[in-house]
């Protein structure tokens, strides 16, 4: 069956072979099956199923279909049914994975403290599957790792309130009331932490993206300078986003 490369995937070149998909595996990816596995039982639906590995030692997983969006993201990804449902979305995956076990992992990403939860550390619309404004899918799981709630959740609202600088050319601008009110939105379908502990991750949250940014070098240089004036710009109004 022929080999169908799929849109995305930056670094692990997925492709589609009839309902299943195959990408470029690494040393955390038998964590990431287990843990995958571990959310399928307990009623996580929404996520690929892990189906072992081809004869390439690429991993294989479940297709997912529907509409992933890219940027410039379409009007279905700025609705207030889809940001509500995000975050609930979220706060059921870091429940799930409370009692996970950790034992022998092995992780992409570095654990940060409190490691509370298992974090996706990607959970933004450009790993969503939707039909409309409907989150059916997520994808791309193998940035997971453990850490706090509120730095996966700061990280959704970073890309969905949206919280960053107006010369971002990803995300749109808009008035500040109607971010600070997006973001209440976003914290509460959740369920807590408060948008100050939110708000209290985002310039960690994104230097480790800058410099993982500048690590990479060329073309990423660029997007570690928007990161950290979006840092910039999240501090300078700060008080304007909380409630």
């Amino acid at each position: 069956m022929e080999d169908v490369p799929l849109a995305g995937g930056n670094t692990n070149a997925p492709v589609r072979r009839g309902e299943v998909v195959h990408r470029v595996a690494g040393p955390w990816t038998p964590t990431v099956h287990r843990l995958l596995a571990h959310l399928a039982a307990r009623g996580l639906d929404w996520l690929p199923r892990p189906l072992g590995f081809d004869e390439r030692g690429r991993e294989v997983l479940t297709f997912l279909p529907g509409h992933v969006p890219s940027y410039p993201m379409g009007a279905e990804v700025w609705t207030a049914a889809l940001l509500e449902q995000s975050a609930r979305l979220l706060s059921a995956f870091h429940d799930a994975t409370v009692d996970f076990d950790r034992d022998g992992a092995v992780w992409q990403q570095p654990a940060r403290e409190p490691a509370e939860v298992i974090c996706l550390n990607d959970f933004v619309p450009y790993n969503f599957v939707l039909d409309g404004d409907r989150i059916t899918g997520v994808i791309d799981v193998d940035m997971a790792s453990p850490g706090p709630r509120a730095r996966d959740l700061a990280q959704l609202a970073y890309r969905l309130v949206p919280l960053a600088a107006p010369g971002n050319a990803d995300l749109p601008d808009s008035p500040l009331d109607e971010r600070r009110r997006r973001l209440a939105a976003l914290v509460a379908a959740y369920g807590g932490p408060d948008v100050g502990t939110v708000l209290a991750w985002l310039a960690p949250l994104l230097e480790d993206a800058a410099v993982f940014a500048d690590a990479r070098g060329g073309r990423f240089r660029e997007h570690a300078r928007g990161y950290r004036e979006d840092a910039a710009w999240v501090a300078a109004n700060r008080a304007a986003l909380s409630p």
